[in-house]
């Protein structure tokens, strides 16, 4: 019985270190994910709106919307990737060194045309960092904050997916290519997606 005892307290002793290694290793893993997950979202505001597109890339010109563009929804986009490290969201986002990834369709993208821009009036309730609205309640579909109203572009439906409506921290850029839209940013996630201006309450 002394040998079993023994034996049993000699293999606590070794497994003590060789778990406290193990678990070290795991949260320095953890660590690291976290260290490069840190360059977008968690309360980043950007000092500034994306800058006017130049040129558009050619997917932009090839891909031409049909006629209701309300009824446009991403899906059949797929091949487009805004994942540019691995820990960064499958959306349009920014870097925290102000990097907008994905505004770069430019002036002519069907999906985001509007046959009459600004047409409930525009958004006076201010632009950028010192502005962080928190989101009243709503859906993508219609959305409030601070007594003013806005709805998701159809076509940025699944950007928006993983958005709490009903507290999340958003900031409004304008949006230099696409008349008729905004730019909502999400500072828990990092992502943005267009918007249009519905009017006050």
């Amino acid at each position: 019985m002394k040998n079993v005892v023994a034996l049993l307290t000699l293999l606590l002793v070794l497994s003590v270190p060789a778990f406290l290694l193990a678990s070290g290793a795991g949260a320095q893993r953890q660590g690291q994910q976290h260290s490069t997950a840190r360059d977008v979202g968690r309360g980043h505001v950007p000092a500034h709106g994306p800058a006017p597109v130049r040129s558009a890339p050619p997917h932009a010109s090839e891909n031409r919307a049909p006629e209701n563009h309300a009824a446009e929804a991403r899906p059949q986009d797929n091949s487009r990737s805004f994942r540019d490290k691995p820990s960064h969201p499958e959306a349009p986002h920014v870097h925290h060194n102000d990097q907008w990834v994905g505004h770069d369709s430019g002036r002519d993208d069907p999906h985001y045309h509007i046959d009459h821009p600004w047409e409930h009036g525009r958004f006076t309730g201010g632009f950028g960092r010192g502005h962080v609205f928190r989101l009243g309640g709503g859906d993508r579909e219609r959305f409030w904050f601070g007594g003013f109203y806005f709805s998701v572009s159809p076509y940025d439906y699944d950007y928006a997916a993983d958005w709490l409506w009903d507290g999340d921290p958003v900031v409004i850029y304008e949006d230099p290519d696409h008349d008729g839209w905004y730019l909502a940013y999400n500072s828990r996630l990092g992502t943005y997606v267009h918007v249009q201006y519905l009017g006050p309450r």
